[in-house]
């Protein structure tokens, strides 16, 4: 698993630097947000067009990591091509790909089956919960800290995690009734 507060920059760190660097790490986030590499990608090219403008300012924060990470989620947030946060790609081969510390899988096959059928399930929810979602367990934050990402009360963090969980749940459920 990936904890967004690793990787802190050096101070005098130039932007090419702290891009070469975390670029991998950020394109893995906006690849779980997303759920699409294309769209990953964009967002990320957004985000780091953005931040080299500003990176004298970014660079003297506390976590300039921290901070472009969450450019990246504000980015997915507002994105305004909505249509494409809801089309998902065959996923599952990605998800593999990104080693997401379900531990061994038994067969390759298996594992990108249900790999792609998580991502429909996500691909279900808002990007919101979605957005919960990811930050809870893939980049496992406290929702003391999901609430200061995305700029709400820990209840909400805690209603848009409960309402998600429960959507994926219920669509778990019909999946299995229907190949019963």
């Amino acid at each position: 698993m990936h904890n967004s507060g690793a990787g802190c920059v050096d101070v005098g760190v130039t932007f090419e630097q702290f891009a070469l660097a975390r670029l991998p790490s950020l394109l893995r986030y906006a690849v779980v947000l997303t759920g699409d590499r294309d769209l990953a990608q964009d967002v990320v090219q957004e985000v780091l067009a953005r931040a080299q403008v500003r990176w004298k300012r970014i660079s003297d924060a506390d976590s300039p990591e921290a901070y472009v990470r969450r450019m990246v989620l504000n980015e997915y947030l507002s994105w305004r091509r909505s249509w494409a946060v809801r089309h998902v790609h065959a996923a599952g081969e990605r998800l593999i790909e990104l080693d997401d510390a379900r531990g061994g899988v038994r067969d390759h096959a298996d594992g990108v089956v249900e790999a792609d059928a998580l991502w429909h399930r996500l691909a279900t929810l808002g990007r919101k919960q979605r957005a919960v979602l990811v930050m809870r367990y893939y980049e496992q934050m406290d929702d003391e800290q999901i609430a200061d990402q995305l700029g709400c009360a820990t209840a909400t963090v805690r209603s848009h995690a409960s309402r998600a969980l429960k959507t994926l749940r219920l669509h778990q459920e019909s999946e299995l009734r229907a190949h019963a």
